[in-house]
């Protein structure tokens, strides 16, 4: 069970990252900040999802907001992923679930009829104080950015 919710403090976490680097919400004090959790590198819905904020991230930046990816990949298969797609935001590994968890984002998924555990794609906002304001879960890849942009204009 997560322990995020609308309304309440996000708890800081920290996961490695693109870059060498490990990153922690609490480095983006004052910034809105977009953690969006998804499946897998390099799979068709996962890129599209990543080119679609790759390619609004000059809106998101004038709206001081900061996107981050979360996935249980390892950072070396996020930074191919990532040098492959040129975003220009990094991508986090949470290879053992700690921050997927917080978000209550593993779920139980079908995969060839075979029934596994997985990320289910999901968006959180947290907004210049840490509060977590909006979540999108079971994301359709397609109009989600804009529909996320639209929420950060409203904060």
């Amino acid at each position: 069970m997560g322990t995020t919710g609308i309304g309440k403090k996000v708890p800081d976490f920290t996961l490695p990252a693109t870059g060498e680097q490990q990153i922690a919400l609490s480095d983006y004090p004052g910034k809105n900040v977009v953690v969006y959790f998804y499946p897998k590198d390099s799979t068709p819905g996962c890129t599209t999802e990543g080119q679609d904020f790759r390619d609004k991230i000059h809106t998101f930046r004038r709206r001081n907001t900061v996107i981050l990816g979360i996935s249980r990949d390892s950072v070396k298969s996020h930074e191919n992923f990532k040098a492959k797609q040129q975003f220009p935001f990094d991508l986090l590994s949470d290879a053992d679930e700690k921050v997927c968890k917080l978000f209550d984002v593993i779920k139980e998924k079908n995969m060839y009829g075979r029934k596994v555990m997985g990320i289910e794609r999901s968006t959180f906002l947290i907004d210049d104080k840490g509060v977590l304001r909006r979540e999108w879960r079971k994301v359709k890849v397609k109009g989600h950015v804009e529909e996320v942009l639209e929420a950060i204009r409203e904060l």
